[in-house]
């Protein structure tokens, strides 16, 4: 018989700062976010650990007697990896390796990890390959364990040099190479795009683990892979969608996600192709989420980056069925109400409808309000596709429920 194969964590340590631009509760919710993209990466969070700070260590990131205290638990509970919250320079890698003596890893380099594992695709591949490479050629010294450390004196001074010197160079060869097969691939990909006719083009966006993969597979009926991790969808995927009689093209892009390394951004805009090239985003949004609107800010800015940002846009606010809204006691008088205790028809006429006009409010898990939510898409990309067809007009007439 055999025997049930186990998922081994590798047991971590996180590390945050508190400071005057990230409050408490800020610092608390971008830890849960780095817990869960540890979990996500296979790692098992043990602890966390916070300092007040005006601005981080320029040498270890966090103060000397917090170091302490982190390096304290790692060898007690023989922690093999602390993970910080924020992009660690070189040098400060360097010095807190020295201290820990464990694997330090900060949060762009963990999500360029999930972004290994989840690559399939040569395309994807080569494109994390290329942002980790990036990533990884300022710190380069410290990776040569073999030579001790790097220090001068007798039976130091030429070679240790050298060898760095040539593994620099053979990076940046790579990723010169990396650069041009990429540029090769995108031609490919344009002239496919360009093969797809002139069918509306949709793109679902949105912020990481929102559920857009969950929508792909509902409207189009396909099998995506979704999954209740970050960045279960790396892959852009392209689905032909027909809703009436109307038909067009609707693609699943990667998530977005706060602190996004700034060489993914690089390395995927070629991806986000599909959202740049769309006639339409649908921007997906966790309304369960606590800092949804934290969220809508995120990859707005992102769209922005990416020139994608004033393109026409349908808000679709997923997750209603995981919505909770705190209770104020109905004694409790001092309790002023927020926007946590806001229920759904709250939001409905906040700033959401007001702004974005046909905001839609559904649950792509239960399919609760998907009819209306076609009903909207489909008024939408009608009127696309008749401005640029009028004399299509009268194929698609005002929609009929399904």
């Amino acid at each position: 018989m055999l025997e049930k194969t186990q998922i081994e964590y590798e047991k971590a340590v996180l590390i945050g700062l508190v400071t005057r631009q990230q409050d408490e509760d800020k610092a608390k919710e971008y830890l849960d976010e780095l817990e869960f993209l540890a979990y996500t990466a296979g790692a098992e969070v043990l602890k966390r650990f916070t300092q007040k700070m005006d601005m981080p260590n320029p040498k270890t990131f966090i103060g000397s007697g917090k170091m302490e205290d982190v390096r304290i638990y790692v060898e007690e509970h023989e922690v093999g990896t602390a993970i910080f919250d924020d992009e660690l320079s070189p040098a400060q890698q360097r010095n807190i390796e020295k201290i820990l003596r464990c694997k330090v890893v900060d949060r762009t380099y963990l999500i360029l990890d999930i972004f290994a594992q989840r690559a399939k695709t040569s395309y994807a591949r080569t494109q994390v390959e290329l942002a980790q490479y990036e990533y990884l050629l300022p710190r380069l010294a410290g990776l040569w364990t073999h030579l001790e450390r790097q220090r001068g004196g007798i039976g130091m001074r030429g070679p240790g040099e050298t060898e760095i010197e040539t593994d620099r160079r053979i990076v940046r060869d790579r990723i010169s190479l990396l650069k041009k097969k990429l540029a090769n691939i995108d031609k490919q990909m344009a002239v496919q795009r360009g093969n797809r006719g002139s069918l509306v083009r949709v793109a679902l966006v949105g912020y990481t683990n929102v559920g857009k993969s969950t929508l792909m597979n509902v409207i189009s009926k396909s099998d995506v892979f979704a999954e209740n991790k970050l960045f279960a969808t790396l892959d852009t995927t392209v689905r032909k969608v027909v809703i009436g009689n109307l038909p067009f093209l609707l693609s699943d892009t990667v998530g977005f996600i706060r602190k996004l390394p700034t060489q993914l951004v690089e390395s995927f805009k070629s991806t986000l192709d599909e959202v740049r090239e769309a006639d339409l985003l649908l921007h997906v949004v966790d309304i369960s989420h606590s800092s949804f609107e934290d969220h809508i800010a995120s990859v707005n800015s992102i769209l922005d980056e990416i020139d994608g940002v004033d393109k026409p846009t349908l808000m679709v606010f997923n997750k209603i069925d995981a919505y909770q809204p705190e209770v104020i006691e109905e004694d409790d008088l001092v309790s002023v109400k927020t926007k946590a205790h806001y229920t759904l028809e709250d939001w409905k006429r906040t700033w959401m409808n007001r702004e974005n006009g046909d905001a839609i409010f559904i649950s792509a898990l239960n399919k609760e309000n998907l009819e209306e939510f076609r009903k909207v898409v489909y008024q939408k990309v009608r009127e696309i596709h008749v401005t640029r067809f009028p004399y299509n007009n009268f194929l698609y007439p005002e929609y009929i429920q399904e």
